[in-house]
């Protein structure tokens, strides 16, 4: 197969079935703002378009690793307990709100370890995305750029991302997007240079986690989850 993004064949078939998907939600997302008058009925809409990609992208990941486990927030298949794809909708919530700032995140893991990770943006149709030992990328209009997190030291020039409920004390320049995946993928490109959130299904997480080491990145996951570009305490 023609190659579309640098990276191995099997990473190129993954970002062929993501977009076939996406296609499919940027038609959902047309469809949701029309719902704005009931965020139940947009809420109820979402759930139901969710169900309908996974269904959509793993019968095309099947077909990449046939003998691969599957898991989802709605389905959980063993496989053959070596492969397994791990696929989630990142910032569901503000799907639900018309809001474009959101993505699929989706990863393949061997043995215990995530190969290949995924993080693409349907609306803007960005792609973020690492292999194992070859680095972290981005790719839009055609074109492939690699990444390195930022080389900001100092706290207090710091833009740092959170996914908190609590009403913890806040640090630096704070944003709240809504979507744990693409915050992580940007204190990757350098564009935040960290993230705390509280606990996250590791679905959701999985190919930032890889994108974000494969960037020069630090990561942490115990109570809470806390992402910086290694030059930073939080």
């Amino acid at each position: 197969m023609e190659l579309l993004i640098k990276g191995s064949t099997e990473l190129n078939k993954m970002f062929a079935a993501l977009e076939r998907t996406a296609s499919g939600l940027r038609h959902d997302f047309g469809e949701v703002e029309n719902l704005q008058q009931s965020i139940r009925g947009a809420r109820d809409f979402v759930k139901k378009a969710s169900e309908r990609i996974e269904e959509s992208i793993l019968s095309d990941l099947l077909l990449v690793r046939p003998s691969a486990g599957l898991l989802t927030p709605n389905v959980s298949r063993e496989g053959d307990g070596r492969d397994e794809f791990v696929l989630a909708i990142s910032g569901a919530s503000n799907f639900v709100r018309a809001n474009s700032h959101f993505a699929i995140s989706l990863a393949l893991r061997s043995n215990g370890e995530t190969k290949i990770g995924l993080i693409y943006s349907p609306i803007t149709e960005q792609l973020f995305y690492a292999e194992a030992d070859a680095g972290a990328y981005t790719y839009s209009a055609f074109h492939s750029a690699r990444v390195r997190v930022s080389n900001i030291s100092d706290l207090s020039e710091s833009t740092i991302a959170y996914n908190t409920s609590d009403a913890r004390s806040l640090v630096g320049d704070v944003r709240r997007t809504g979507c744990p995946a693409l915050d992580m993928a940007w204190v990757a490109c350098g564009r935040f240079d960290g993230f705390v959130s509280d606990a996250l299904d590791y679905a959701e997480i999985a190919a930032a986690e890889l994108m974000l080491r494969e960037a020069g990145g630090k990561i942490t996951m115990d109570a809470d989850l806390i992402a910086t570009n290694g030059k930073i305490e939080l």
